[in-house]
Formats: structure tokens, sequence, C-alpha cells
């Protein structure tokens, strides 16, 4: 019997702190609902119209300053977290009743102690500071910047994300080189729209070790989402990285299975990335990891009118390509080719289902981690060529791929290249994105238009930029 008494009570026990929890929320589900009634009608019961802003804060359109919006969404997502908990603990109290009537005793300290910290505490603590944080400007900022400057320092709950949007004064007051008085950390606007996500991204220790989710990143950058806030926490790298290959052998040579992380990887090493294996884990540029395809690029001739050679492209402007981009989907072999030339060419790359950043970065080349959503980071007038294959192709909204060409054509210098490496859409769209591209009047030093299947065409150009020197 002592025995018996021993393990009914642990069950005792939590079914009375799971009642007085209840008992709790309610309560508190009840003072927060009245606080936040007082707070904004409390005024209003004996004073009406304008007399309550002049009688209560002293100045005219007191309210000019408030989030009241977000101070209004933080509590009616705290009440709906508070509902969340008390339905979770009424389902664990009728799990528990239920186990009892059966004779099943599976509960235990540790158990219970688990549970408590995170279905009870965590919830709670979120909610504490989600309430904590909400910033309602008083009348002294006022025309302040706090509200102005800072319109989504109330809209996230996690504090590194607050911290990373707060406006960063200068120390001492003093003007920087940039001749600002202040910093602002930008973050993409459609980032509002992924709050969940972000959150759990900014998610972390200080100074400790990041989550392995670089794909979590390119996902929300993918989702408009960029640019992304910085983390304050160390980047995990493989566990058996070894020094990459000597530059004269690493452009032509498939890196080391082990420098590279393969845990959001359908594959686990390079070999399973072969166009042979339909697993592989990703369907753009397909070959593009078997080096012995690659070799054979912009360097043989084949049938395909659309191809051209980058001798061809070279003789157009001898000596004068010094620099340039590659905007396409592959693994940095044209790069390669193009450095063969004494040429540095940076290579866009996004790891759609294989590491193609990894693997630019280990030919000892250099990728740039953009997607179609970002301006490019490079200064006006300033590439000598701008090479595009695989990566715009027809499955792209007019009205984006004309702010994109604009982008290149900001970044393309007087007499640079652009350089339409085998674009194909669909036969009936092909006079749309030929306006496109020709709306900037370049100069024709290659066109090519030729059958890519019954329904669909190739387009390849080399093209010119004008002076423009107004």
């Amino acid at each position: 019997m002592l025995n018996m008494s021993r393990l009914c009570y642990p069950k005792r026990r939590l079914i009375r702190v799971m009642g007085w929890l209840q008992l709790f929320l309610g309560g508190l589900v009840i003072v927060v609902s009245l606080c936040n009634l007082f707070r904004f009608y409390s005024a209003g019961f004996f004073l009406h119209g304008e007399d309550i802003c002049h009688h209560f804060y002293g100045v005219e359109d007191a309210y000019a300053g408030f989030d009241l919006k977000a101070l209004a969404d933080r509590i009616e997502e705290v009440l709906e977290k508070m509902e969340s908990l008390q339905n979770k603990l009424e389902s664990s109290v009728q799990s528990i009743e239920k186990d009892k009537a059966a004779g099943m005793n599976n509960i235990s300290r540790p158990w219970l102690k688990r549970y408590l910290q995170e279905e009870v505490v965590q919830p709670l603590y979120e909610a504490h500071i989600a309430l904590r944080q909400i910033r309602v400007p008083g009348v002294e900022s006022i025309g302040n910047t706090t509200f102005k400057e800072e319109p989504l320092i109330n809209y996230f709950v996690v504090e590194e994300i607050r911290k990373y949007i707060t406006l960063k004064e200068n120390r001492y007051g003093k003007v920087n080189m940039f001749e600002t008085e202040s910093i602002y950390s930008t973050i993409g606007h459609a980032c509002v729209l992924v709050k969940q996500e972000l959150e759990e991204y900014m998610s972390y220790d200080v100074s400790s070790y990041c989550n392995d989710d670089w794909n979590v990143a390119q996902k929300l950058m993918l989702r408009g989402c960029d640019p992304l806030p910085r983390r304050r926490c160390l980047t995990r790298a493989s566990k058996t990285y070894l020094k990459p290959y000597p530059i004269n052998e690493s452009l032509w040579k498939i890196p080391d299975d082990r420098n590279v992380r393969w845990s959001n990887y359908r594959c686990r090493n390079f070999e399973c990335l072969s166009s042979k294996n339909p697993h592989r884990g990703y369907t753009k540029c397909i070959g593009c990891f078997e080096m012995e395809k690659e070799k054979l690029k912009w360097v043989n001739k084949t049938s395909l009118p659309a191809e051209f050679l980058i001798t061809e492209v070279l003789a157009v402007k001898p000596r004068e390509i010094r620099i340039g981009l590659d905007y396409s989907v592959g693994t940095g072999s044209f790069a390669a080719r193009m450095r063969e030339q004494n040429i540095t060419i940076v290579s866009t790359a996004l790891n759609l289902g294989a590491p193609f950043n990894e693997m630019i970065a280990l030919r000892g080349l250099v990728p740039l981690f953009i997607t179609p959503n970002q301006r490019l980071p490079f200064f006006d007038n300033t590439m000598d060529l701008i090479h595009t294959m695989g990566f715009l192709d027809g499955w792209i909204d007019l009205l984006l791929m004309d702010f994109i060409l604009f982008d290149w054509d900001r970044v393309l210098r007087p007499g640079g290249l652009l350089w339409i490496d085998r674009f194909f859409c669909n036969r009936k769209d092909l006079d749309d994105y030929m306006y496109l591209f020709l709306q900037f009047r370049y100069k024709k030093h290659k066109w090519v238009v030729c059958s890519k299947s019954k329904d669909e065409v190739y387009l390849s150009a080399l093209l010119e930029k004008p002076p423009r020197s107004l």
C-alpha cells in the first residue's frame, strides 16, 4: 500500500499544479485585459473629444507618437499564447486522468520538470518579455526618433532582432566619416511577412554556435527578407575541414568531400551529385559537378548556333575585359575559364539543392550569395562584362526582369559587354523579352535566335553599352 501511495503521489501533485496554473492563467488573462482597457479608456470616463488629450497629456495631438496598433497587436498575441497554454494544460490534465483510470503510471520527476519548463515556464516568459519590450513613446518622446526611425521595433519580439534594427547613435554624439550622426541596420521589408521564421532564425545564444541553418537563411532571402539581419553567433564548419587545394590544382578538380557540411543536402558527397544519379537533389545545371564536362564549355565549338566561345567574345574588346559578373547557375566554370585569361569574375550562386557556393569557393573563385530580389552590391559603371546563363529564363516576370536589366545597366561601364548566353523562353514570349533586351540601345556584336524545342527558343547575344555622356 505504501508503494502504491508513493506511485500515485506524483499524479496527484501534477494535477494539483495543473489546476493552480489554470486558475493563475485565467486570472492573468483578466488582469491583462483590464489593464489594457484601463490604459486606453480610463481618461474617457469623464472627458470627451479633444479635452481628453489636453487633460491627460497636456499637448495637442498627443497620440501622434504612440504606436497604439503595435501595443494592441502585442497584447492580442499574448492573450492568444495564454489561451493556447491553458488549452495545453487542460489537455494534459485529461490525459493524466485517463492514464490514472487505466492504471498506468509513467510520470517521473524529470518528466514533470521538463514539461513545466518547456510547456509552461517558457511560454509565460515569452509572453512576459513580449509585453515588457513594447515601446509606446511618452510625452517626452513625441516628435523624437523612436516612432519615426524605428517603425518595426514593436513588431518583433526576439531581442536580437530588436537590438539589430534599433538606430545606433555614434559615441559622444560625433559625426562619423560617412557624415551621419547614427547608423541604420537594414532588413528586407518583406521580413514582416515571415515574422515567425525570422524570429526562429534570430533565436540563439550570443557568442555561442549558430544552428546549421543556412538553408533557412536562403529561404528567407528568396521570400523577400533580404537583406537578412546580421547575427552574433559562430558559424559552424565541417568537423573534418582540410586546407583547400592550391590554385593551380583547384580550378578543375573536385574538392574534398570533408570540406563541406552535407547535413542540409540530399547527397553526402560530390560523387552523389553526378547527373547519372536521379536522386541528386537538384535540377538546375545538371552535370555542373562533373569537371570533365565543364572543361568543354566555352572552348569547344558545338553544332548549336547560340553557343559563343570565350575567345570570340574577348576578341571584340581585346585586352579591355578585366573584371566582370557571372549571373548564372553553376559551379564557377565560367569564372575559371576567364581566370585562365587573367580576368576576375564574381559568380552569383544559390545553394539550390547542392553546395554551389562551397564548390565555387573551394575552386579558388569568388561566390556571391545573392537572390534575384536584391540590388547588385557594386558601384555604377564598374563592370567590364556581365554574363548570364541558365538563371533568368522564361519563368521570370517581365517587370522583375526589367528591374534586373536596369540594375545590370547601372553597374556595366560604358563600352562594357552584356553576354546573354542561351536564354530560353516560350516561342510566343520571345518578342516581349527581346524588347526588354533591346530597349537600352546597346550595340549588337552578336545576336542569334534558334530553336530549343517545338515550343521553346534560345536567344544568345553579345551587346555593348553605349557611352551616354550627358
